[in-house]
């Protein structure tokens, strides 16, 4: 096998020397930035939400949609209640929606009004919205730390801005009336 010259192999010395230097300095900055508290706690409250929001889904969908879904004027499952539209080419208007479910009438190509599907992502929104808003209070109460920011409206500019606040970060005006002397 050829044997390189002293120049060119000096160049690939220099070369490698210069990836390992670049490699080394972006896998510092990584580090610097993966292993920091705030991102790992960012990591650790994402892994809790996703979880939340798994049980908060199963609790709507397996307990509270089936128990909406009882009421007299809601025959079956409230994410499969739909309207067509405009039916497809494989109609049966024999039964009373033209369609067994809401899958069969989207493969037929019929325009169908999911209003139970999006009811039901509603419900879901509510549930995990107020399910959220009880943790923060319950923590909130049991510890110093308040979630929960208290807001009022500045009595110049109308903004809300925190209860304990001396000042208005929208306007700058003093919140205890020195401007009013």
């Amino acid at each position: 096998m050829p044997r390189l010259d002293e120049d060119t192999q000096q160049q690939l010395h220099d070369a490698e020397l210069g990836f390992r230097r670049c490699t080394l300095r972006a896998w510092d900055s990584f580090t610097n930035f993966a292993l920091r508290d705030n991102v790992l706690e960012v990591a650790v409250g994402l892994i809790f939400a996703a979880s939340f929001t798994a049980c908060a889904n199963s609790l709507v969908t397996d307990i509270i949609l089936p128990l909406i879904s009882l009421l007299p004027f809601l025959s079956r499952n409230l994410d499969e209640k739909f309207a067509i539209l405009k039916h497809g080419p494989n109609y049966n208007g024999t039964i009373s929606n033209g369609y067994n479910t809401k899958e069969q009438a989207l493969s037929d190509g019929a325009v169908v009004f999911a209003y139970g599907s999006f009811f039901d992502k509603v419900v879901r929104f509510l549930l995990i919205a107020f399910s959220l808003w009880a943790i923060a209070s319950i923590y909130s109460k049991t510890t110093d730390d308040n979630i929960i920011k208290k807001q009022v409206k500045c009595k110049y500019c109308r903004k809300y801005i925190s209860q304990k606040a001396k000042r208005c970060v929208n306007c700058t005006s003093w919140q205890d009336g020195r401007e009013d002397k």
